[in-house]
């Protein structure tokens, strides 16, 4: 497997995975600032962005990435991961748990939809609706890129996802975020997901969809930012909470 990724930055090691139909394009709003403070590795999953050569197995890509970062000589990282790579990161955090520092999942899966194809038909198209403008045209290009068969095989390992049984293996504190009007991945999700994790907190930025990194950036960067720089340990529970408006 060939893997295509760019760097910015340095400092403590941050990778940044993109979601189904995306690249590492989806993070433009959010590498330089966190770049003012991480060494930040932006990855293109297998069958995605520049990283084409070879078929996309959702259930392998966390050792694929393990792989890569060791090619890299890095031991541990945080790790950021938005819908289908909230799933990869979460994989990652439990079957690597030494090479993971501190994990964040944006709006992500991994968990049951408990609900029908119809149901996710309706969400995504309602999703759609809500993306900004500007979105489009990066969403479009990179769904054409990674091509039908590609999208068809991440889709059918989505719907099929449910990490329950690994959860309680991530030893990484995490950090949940989430858009407050995500229909792609409802909140629901968020907060049974945050319920299953050891050590977790769920931010909740109002206004935004199922790329707040993308909606909200500056809300996100400082989540983020406020999240990986923390000295202290986190508690064992935390409530969910809003972001600053």
């Amino acid at each position: 497997m060939r893997i295509s990724y760019q760097v910015a930055g340095a400092g403590e090691p941050v990778v940044l995975i993109h979601g189904l139909s995306g690249s590492g394009r989806c993070w433009a709003r959010n590498v330089g600032p966190l770049a003012r403070r991480f060494r930040v590795h932006v990855v293109d999953l297998v069958g995605f962005g520049s990283s084409r050569a070879g078929r996309f197995v959702l259930r392998d890509a966390a050792s694929h990435l393990a792989a890569w970062l060791d090619s890299l000589g890095v031991e541990r990282a945080h790790v950021v991961g938005h819908s289908m790579g909230g799933a990869i990161a979460a994989d990652l955090a439990a079957e690597f748990p030494a090479r993971v520092e501190r994990l964040v999942l944006v709006d992500a899966v991994g968990v049951p939809f408990e609900r029908g194809y119809l149901q996710h038909a309706l969400g995504l198209v309602r999703g759609l609706c809500h993306l900004p403008v500007g979105f489009l045209p990066v969403l479009a290009r990179d769904a054409c890129r990674a091509g039908p068969l590609t999208l068809a095989q991440a889709t059918r390992d989505v719907l099929a996802a449910d990490l329950t049984p690994k959860l309680p293996r991530i030893e990484a504190p995490s950090r949940l975020i989430w858009g407050e009007r995500d229909y792609i991945v409802p909140l629901a999700l968020g907060r049974r997901l945050c319920r299953l994790l050891r050590q977790a907190d769920l931010v909740v930025i109002p206004g935004a969809g199922h790329n707040p990194m993308w909606d909200r950036p500056a809300e996100f960067n400082r989540a983020v930012l406020e999240f990986l720089s923390a000295d202290q340990p986190m508690p064992r529970r935390a409530s969910p909470r809003h972001s600053a408006a």
